[in-house]
């Protein structure tokens, strides 16, 4: 992993929210319990606390805010060294290796507000445990398939599936990693499908 290389003419950096229309809808909140219990493991603790840190800013500035890096630093409990073998630069890198963050350019990252349900490759990652415990969390979510609230989100979420340009077969297995059920997941790709067509008046 290399470590993300801070200007070294200033001591801000300009945030913007990583705005994703799927993630955005289906993501845990940065400071939510998933993200603490789940995403903890995965990302690291100073990863996790500066997405935490970020979120907040979010609350405040939905579109952008200027990041004093020193302030951060100091408030996630990594200090302030900012050369690239220091914890800022490398906690950076990590956000942006596991997606959580992205350079925009030297000035500027996005960062998103929201994260995904883990995928089966990071639920591996994880102990026994705490893979069982996500089994049962996912399980205890409200909804279930006859659930009219979760199914109304299950085709909502194809349909910003199949806008972004995913295939029927693709956005059902994606719906499936988010831990939908299978039936419910090919019944909103049939919905979005079916709402993706012409009418005759339409195609007339």
């Amino acid at each position: 992993m290399r470590a993300l290389v801070l200007p070294p003419e200033s001591d801000r950096m300009l945030v913007r929210p990583w705005v994703d229309p799927v993630l955005d809808q289906v993501g845990y909140d940065p400071r939510s319990p998933y993200v603490e219990r789940f995403w903890l493991g995965i990302l690291g603790p100073s990863a996790t606390w500066f997405v935490r840190y970020v979120a907040d800013r979010f609350d405040r500035f939905p579109t952008e805010f200027t990041l004093d890096l020193k302030d951060c630093a100091t408030a996630i409990g990594i200090g302030g060294n900012r050369r690239p073998t220091g914890h800022l630069p490398r906690t950076l890198a990590r956000c942006c290796e596991f997606r959580v963050a992205r350079v925009v350019n030297r000035h500027m990252i996005e960062v998103r507000s929201r994260l995904a349900p883990l995928t089966q490759r990071q639920l591996n990652r994880l102990s026994d445990s705490l893979r069982a415990e996500h089994e049962r969390w996912m399980a205890d979510a409200p909804g279930a398939a006859h659930n009219e609230v979760l199914a109304d989100r299950a085709r909502r979420l194809a349909l910003s599936l199949l806008e972004l340009g995913e295939d029927a077969e693709s956005a059902e297995r994606q719906l499936e990693r988010w831990r939908f059920p299978a039936e419910l997941a090919r019944q909103a790709i049939g919905w979005a499908l079916d709402r993706g067509r012409p009418t005759v008046a339409g195609a007339m």
